[in-house]
């Protein structure tokens, strides 16, 4: 039995198509085919077939996979009823609820404001009502963890050029 299937050629990331009427025994790689139909790039979106040829071979009983069934639909070749068109699939959308669309709308100009007004009011009317003590102790407390850090730095390169 004939089929008519494409055969990828070109190099990795350039590939390249001949579409050939093939022994459906062999494979598309083995180099031996009936006839060369045509070719297509799939980069350009470029067809080139031998219409006549193709419908020649299609009347004859050769099967042509789905691929070359699109193609030759796409070029005008008369497809016959008993080939079997392939079905579009319809793939499953993950975590439907992560997508932009199906978020809830929130207000984009009070969100932009509220970030920018919260942080300055935000430490200095926490630790106000709490005590009066507390904001003064975290901004000292940065403060301290710095200064030890860069003396003991300081002490290390002594302690190499003494000795």
């Amino acid at each position: 039995m004939l089929a008519i299937r494409m055969q990828r050629t070109g190099r990795k990331g350039q590939a390249q198509f001949r579409v050939l009427v093939q022994d459906s025994r062999q494979t598309p790689t083995s180099g031996k085919f009936v006839a060369h139909l045509g070719s297509y790039n799939p980069h350009t979106k470029t067809t080139a077939l031998d219409k006549e040829k193709a419908a020649f071979y299609l009347e004859h009983g050769a099967q042509p996979s789905d691929r070359v069934v699109a193609l030759l639909k796409r070029e005008g070749v008369k497809i016959p009823a008993w080939v079997k068109e392939p079905v579009a699939k319809e793939g499953k959308i993950r975590n439907q609820e992560k997508l932009r669309k199906n978020r809830a709308e929130e207000p984009e100009t009070p969100t932009e404001e509220a970030p920018a007004a919260e942080p300055e009011a935000a430490p200095s009317e926490a630790p106000a009502e709490t005590t009066s003590e507390e904001p003064e102790a975290p901004a000292e407390a940065p403060a301290e963890p710095e200064a030890p850090a860069a003396e003991p730095e300081a002490e290390k390169p002594a302690e190499p050029a003494e000795s």
